[in-house]
């Protein structure tokens, strides 16, 4: 709260912010103070799902002015890397990225951000969506590294925010059938209402009997798994459920070394393919948002006002609801 207004550089912006959603890695670095390698050694800002209205814009910008309303791709490679050449600018090793040690994220009144990294919002679309578009582009990468087409069959393992993003999308991309699981009955309703043609909600089964449940309400096996929760168990019910010659896709992230049925893979043909956050998204995004293809709106259960940021992370902890929302300008009431 006094920190300085930052000065944009030649290329940025400088941002009021708006919207911010809480994401679960946000939480873990407020509890654990690390996820992976990635260690929390000095204070820094939270938030990465973000959305705000320009303020000031540098010399070098000419794509955006003052008063423009503006979702924010919070990975920015800082050098044009071999990665950048090939289009895949999200892992290049480099990269600035909000909220991720030693980078500040933008849970703030003020922000400052790449403006080739600002993408305007049409008039139809909220801040509140362009806030979503983070974790709706996790769903649009995820789908894609996975090839969901037509007539798919797609299993999601978990239904917190990036599964039930991963069924938006995938239905969006042509899947004729989607499976989601987990433990919870509430997030598999909200599943349900986001367009999930079959829940499971998981009690103690085998990672076989949980795959056997899967292809019998499908009346197949599923070419396409996405798995959400990085869970060992999920992953091995993952490979046993995929089709031979399917795809398994790994969303969610747990420990570094888990047990899995690698043999099961390899002699089906099932390809393991991971997903590093995302890349090329925004407008692809903020296009499903504009035409009303895919509505992100049902994802935000809670709101809570800047002063409240404690209470809203408080609130995402104890894993109530699904999106929380923070909201930075406590003098604009629009979404």
């Amino acid at each position: 709260e006094n920190r300085p207004i930052p000065e944009p550089g030649p290329n940025e912006v400088l941002l009021r912010m708006h919207s911010v959603g809480i994401c679960g890695s946000d939480v873990h670095y407020w509890q654990q103070g690390r996820i992976g390698d990635f260690v929390v050694k000095d204070p820094m800002v939270l938030g990465h799902e973000a959305s705000g209205t320009v303020v000031k814009v540098g010399p070098g910008v000419a794509h955006l002015k003052p008063g423009d309303r503006v979702a924010i791709e919070p990975g920015v490679p800082r050098e044009m890397d071999e990665f950048c050449k090939t289009g895949r600018y999200n892992l290049s090793p480099t990269i600035f990225f909000c909220a991720t040690p030693p980078d500040d994220g933008n849970l703030c009144r003020y922000y400052k951000h790449s403006a080739s990294y600002c993408y305007k919002l049409p008039d139809n679309v909220t801040f509140e969506e362009g806030a979503l578009i983070e974790p709706l582009s996790v769903g649009i990468h995820a789908c894609k590294r996975a090839g969901v087409t037509l007539g798919s069959k797609v299993f999601v393992s978990g239904s917190g925010p990036i599964g039930l993003v991963n069924v938006l999308v995938a239905k969006m991309m042509g899947a004729a059938a989607v499976v989601i699981a987990d433990l919870s009955a509430s997030r598999l309703q909200k599943a349900k209402e986001l367009g999930a043609d079959f829940t499971i909600q998981v009690k103690n089964e085998t990672p076989h009997e949980l795959a056997s449940k899967v292809e019998s309400l499908l009346g197949c096996m599923p070419e396409i798994t996405v798995e959400c929760t990085g869970v060992q168990a999920c992953i091995q019910a993952g490979i046993y459920a995929t089709r031979s010659g399917g795809t398994l896709v790994l969303v969610g992230l747990g420990p570094e070394m888990v047990t899995v049925p690698i043999v099961n893979a390899a002699v089906r043909e099932v390809d393991i393919r991971g997903i590093f956050r995302y890349c090329n998204t925004w407008p692809v995004a903020i296009a499903l948002l504009a035409s009303k293809r895919i509505n992100v709106k049902p994802l935000v259960t809670h709101r809570f006002p800047l002063e409240k940021a404690l209470e809203a992370f408080e609130t995402t902890k104890r894993g109530e609801g699904v999106k929380v929302m923070l909201k930075c300008d406590p003098t604009d009431h629009s979404p």
